[in-house]
This record gives structure tokens, sequence and C-alpha cells, in this order.
């Protein structure tokens, strides 16, 4: 039997699995690794920071985009839905 953990009391938010949490909490301790990378390049002096800035962000988006695929949201309902 898959457990199942209710989603957050927000809108589009939905029930998911345990193996979806499994997955999701792997990808987030990969995002923590590429994160602490780019913590230390950020203490270097002779990197570009504001590349190393617009690559942090793309790798947040990117993260963000593939647990959405795992987690599939719903779009919120709007009042009178």
């Amino acid at each position: 039997m898959t457990t199942e953990h209710q989603g957050l009391p927000v809108q589009g938010y939905r029930p998911q699995n345990q193996d979806k949490v499994d997955l999701v909490n792997v990808n987030k301790l990969m995002e923590e690794q590429s994160l602490r990378v780019l913590d230390a390049l950020k203490a270097n002096t002779d990197v570009d920071q504001r590349w190393l800035a617009i690559g942090r962000t793309l790798l947040e988006e990117a993260w963000m985009a593939v647990n959405r695929s795992v987690f599939k949201p719903d779009r919120a309902k709007l009042p009178g839905e």
C-alpha cells in the first residue's frame, strides 16, 4: 500500500503518493548540491558574478520545473468557478 500525503491547503495543490514525494526529495538533494557549488563560486572574485547569478536563477527554475512535472499542480480556481 502506498502512502498518500495531503497537499498543502493552497489552491492547486493535490495529494501526492510516497513515490512522488521520494522522487522530489532526491531532486531537492541534487538541487542543494548544485547550489552549494554555486555558493563556493560566489566567493571567487575571478568569477563573473552577474553570469553566476543568471546561472543560479536558471538552475533554480529548472529544478522547480522538474518537480512540478512530478507533482503536477492544478490551476487555482477563481471565485465563482
